[in-house]
C-alpha cells in the first residue's frame, strides 16, 4: 500500500492510498475532489473507498463529487457522525476493521476534536515495518487538535490510545501545523534537547517548502507536549497538578499562541 500525500486548501493534507497490483485506490479525508481525481488519473487507478475521520468540511468537502465519478465507492466514517458526512454508508465504532490492498485497518474511537472522531491504524505487515496511522485532527506533528465538541478528558484519553501504538508508527495527520506547534512547544519545554533538534530540522524543511508529514510516533512521544502531560517539567511550566489539568492548560495556551 503506497501513500500519496496531496497538499490541499491552505494547509490540509489528503492521503491517497494506492494498491498498484490491482490499481485500486482509497482516499482519507478528501477535502478537494479535483486533487484526488488528478492523482487518480496520473496513476490510472480506480477509487473504491473514502475513509473519513470526522465531519468537518475541510475533510469531507470532496465526497459528493468523488461519489458522482465512482458510484460504487464505499464511504466510511464514525458511528457518531451519522448524518454529518456526505454519502456515508458505513458507520464505524471502536474495534471495527476496514480492509484495503490486503491490509486490515483497525478503527480507533478518538473523540475530543469532535464528538465522533475516529482514526484508522494499519499495523505493519512484516516485523520491523512501520504501521500507518491516519488520525485526522486528533494528533498533529508537535501538537493536537482543538476541542470543538469534546472535553480535555476525552482528548487526553484519545491521545493516550494513539500513544500506545508502536513507536515506529507513521503519523499521517491532516494539517501542516508542525512549525508553529513546535514554536509553541519550546515556550513550555525549551530545555528538551530532542525538541530543540526537531525544531531546527522542521524549520529547514519548511524553508525548503517540504512537508513535515508523516511524523513518527516515537518522535511525538519525545517532543510533543500534548503526549507528555505527566512530565514534571511541563506540569510545572503550566502550574498544573495532574495530567488532565496539564493537558487542559497546555491546550488553552496553544489556542492563544
Amino acid at each position: 500500500m503506497q501513500v500519496n500525500l496531496l497538499p490541499a486548501l491552505s494547509d490540509n493534507y489528503i492521503f491517497l492510498l494506492h494498491e498498484p497490483k490491482q490499481n485500486l485506490a482509497a482516499v482519507v479525508d478528501p477535502a478537494d475532489a479535483q486533487l484526488v481525481l488528478r492523482c487518480l488519473a496520473k496513476l490510472g487507478a480506480e477509487l473504491v473507498a473514502i475513509f473519513n475521520t470526522h465531519h468537518h468540511m475541510d475533510h469531507v468537502g470532496g465526497n459528493r463529487q468523488l461519489i458522482s465519478h465512482f458510484p460504487k465507492i464505499r464511504v466510511y466514517g464514525g458511528m457518531e457522525d451519522r448524518g454529518r458526512i456526505p454519502g456515508q454508508e458505513v458507520f464505524l465504532q471502536e474495534g471495527d476493521k476496514v480492509e484495503f490492498a490486503g491490509r486490515v485497518g483497525e478503527v480507533l474511537f478518538v473523540p475530543g476534536h469532535t464528538k465522533g472522531h475516529i482514526a484508522y491504524y494499519f499495523p505493519p505487515v512484516e516485523p520491523g515495518e512501520a504501521g500507518e496511522l491516519f488520525c485526522g485532527d486528533t494528533l498533529f506533528a508537535g501538537g493536537c487538535g482543538r476541542l470543538f465538541e469534546g472535553t480535555p478528558t476525552q482528548m487526553l484519553n484519545s491521545l493516550s490510545k494513539l500513544s500506545a501504538l508502536p513507536d515506529h508508527t507513521r503519523v499521517w495527520c491532516a494539517h501542516e501545523y508542525t512549525l508553529k506547534n513546535l514554536q509553541f512547544a519550546l515556550t513550555v519545554n525549551a530545555s528538551n534537547p530532542d525538541l530543540q533538534t526537531r525544531y531546527a530540522e522542521v524549520e529547514k524543511a519548511r524553508d525548503r517548502r517540504e512537508a513535515t508529514i508523516p511524523s513518527l510516533l516515537g518522535v511525538e512521544k519525545r517532543t510533543n507536549p500534548f503526549l507528555r502531560w505527566e512530565d514534571p517539567s511541563l506540569q510545572s511550566a503550566v502550574n498544573a497538578k495532574d495530567p488532565v489539568q496539564t493537558f487542559s492548560r497546555l491546550r488553552g495556551m496553544r489556542d492563544r499562541f
